[in-house]
């Protein structure tokens, strides 16, 4: 996809960080846009903001983790603007701690929109392109740790390790079929966002015992990883790189999405070697 002008674009996690500045950026290009978010303030404030602009915008307070909710989202975009052309399954979450000490909760709650709401935008929006038979791109949000092998965030990288695989299969099975949809699989390495703070929007029936919490995050190796993570997230590139990086790789025709290919190519191929050799795994950050 080459043209953006007059067409569709659906973004979840749209309230803020990545998927503010990719609806910001389409709306840029011309297009309509679909904000959803389970931040509902949040969402509103953009909204509000992007048509303050001129933008053409309909925000949707959606859970992705929910079937409905991705629905009901599809729906609302056809009554809205007949049809949607670009979906950026973005939404995203994450938690820390050694994976047996991660309780249930913190796993439902990280696959549920993680995985599930990828999984749900897909199954959802993926027929409605076909029936359209117009040019369409889809966006995966994974990660760069979805592509290597290191200690900590577990859950998260399970989730992104996963989305990349199933952005693969997709790719491969709309090419069997001759499709007009194009897929891409968004992996950025640390970018300045609020995922740290996620616990925001974390459901209530989720939640974790708060001294069972209390005495994870009291760990010596939770205390180093968080603090390890929040430099780098602090450290990291604009949400408005990554917006810009997305869209110059749709219109080259890229699969892969590196934000940062100086930093990620080098551990990726690490871990390939690991797996060619059939070695243990090499901790890319051995201070960690």
């Amino acid at each position: 996809m080459k043209e953006f002008k007059d067409r569709t674009a659906v973004i979840t996690g749209a309230a803020s960080g990545i998927g503010r500045a990719i609806a910001e950026q389409c709306a840029r290009e011309g297009m309509k846009v679909v904000l959803a978010d389970i931040e509902e303030e949040a969402l509103s404030q953009a909204e509000k903001e992007m048509k303050a602009a001129g933008a053409s915008v309909l925000a949707v307070v959606t859970d992705v983790s929910k079937a409905s909710d991705v629905e009901a989202l599809a729906q609302k975009t056809l009554a809205a603007f007949g049809a949607v052309h670009l979906l950026c399954n973005n939404a995203g979450v994450g938690v820390g701690g050694c994976v047996w000490e991660c309780t249930i909760e913190d796993w439902k709650w990280v696959l549920g929109v993680n995985l599930w709401g990828v999984i749900n935008g897909v199954r959802v929006f993926v027929p409605i392109m076909l029936e359209q038979d117009t040019e369409c791109h889809i966006v995966n949000t994974a990660s760069g740790l979805g592509l290597i092998s290191s200690p900590y965030l577990g859950i998260y990288k399970v989730t992104k390790h996963a989305i990349i695989t199933l952005s693969e299969t997709l790719y491969h099975e709309l090419a069997l079929r001759g499709t007009n949809i194009k897929v891409s699989v968004l992996c950025p390495t640390w970018v300045n966002t609020q995922l740290l703070e996620a616990d925001r929007n974390r459901p209530a029936k989720l939640q974790n015992d708060p001294d069972e919490e209390m005495k994870i995050k009291m760990s010596p190796e939770y205390q180093e990883a968080e603090t390890f993570v929040r430099e780098a997230v602090r450290a990291g590139i604009s949400c408005q790189q990554v917006a810009d990086c997305l869209f110059n790789a749709i219109r080259a025709g890229k699969f892969y999405i590196l934000t940062d290919p100086e930093f990620v190519k080098p551990i990726v191929q690490l871990r390939m070697e690991d797996i060619l050799q059939e070695r243990s795994p090499t901790n890319p950050v051995p201070t960690l």
